[in-house]
């Protein structure tokens, strides 16, 4: 059985009573950071070994890992916060488990997408996540202007280095909508900032970010 665990995205308790079931059951644990892993693990009493399974290997990892569940071996696949393949390595194996009829279960967990979601005030019926977007400019606007006549509410996820960036090419795109920063979800210092895209940019200028972020922009209006 291949497990797919959804694991804390800061605050270690977090995670569900089955993950910890699953993980203390398995017999290897594929672990994007094996040290990061390692202090979940510790944390919960867990001794299992674990195999580096990230997104640099995972065209060498795959195919062992197959191998092992063919044997009849059980499996979990966990990355560094939340649920393996969103925005995390995971699909390739999904894939290669469901082309060799290898079982597939998911423990369901923590999600930054959801939680800035529901924090941010704006409609949570109907949203379109979007992951990371392009470094670069140019490919970024290309990449928001796909849903900039879009009624969904828009996820994206941004690191600390290219986040003005990111809300200045939004606002040139998409115009000054309503919006939403969060970062340090679940941790002692989380912050959700909410706001016009052009209010949001001027407080990044103002205080440098830190740490990963989940961006949340309305759609457009009627």
């Amino acid at each position: 059985m291949l497990y797919l665990v959804a694991t804390p995205i800061g605050n270690l308790g977090d995670i569900s009573l089955r993950a910890l079931e699953v993980l203390r059951s398995v017999d290897l644990i594929a672990a994007e950071d094996t040290r990061k892993t390692s202090i979940l693990l510790n944390h919960y009493d867990i001794h299992k070994p674990q195999k580096s399974y990230h997104a640099f290997n995972e065209a060498k990892v795959v195919p062992k890992l197959i191998g092992l569940l063919l044997e009849g071996q059980s499996v979990a696949v966990v990355t560094d916060a939340g649920t393996p393949a969103i925005s995390d390595p995971g699909y390739t194996l999904v894939r290669a488990a469901i082309e060799n009829e290898i079982p597939i279960s998911a423990i369901p967990g923590p999600s930054a997408v959801v939680m800035a979601l529901t924090l941010s005030g704006l409609p949570a019926h109907s949203f379109t996540f979007k992951g990371f977007p392009p470094r670069k400019s140019g490919a970024r606007k290309r990449f928001i202007a796909q849903d900039a006549d879009s009624p969904h509410t828009q996820i994206y996820y941004e690191s600390t280095y290219r986040l003005e960036a990111f809300l200045t090419d939004a606002l040139e795109v998409l115009g000054d909508r309503q919006a939403a920063v969060a970062n340090d979800l679940t941790k002692k210092f989380e912050q959700v900032a909410r706001g016009l895209l052009s209010e949001l940019l001027e407080q990044v200028k103002k205080e440098p970010p830190r740490g990963e972020y989940t961006v949340v922009i309305e759609g457009k209006r009627d």
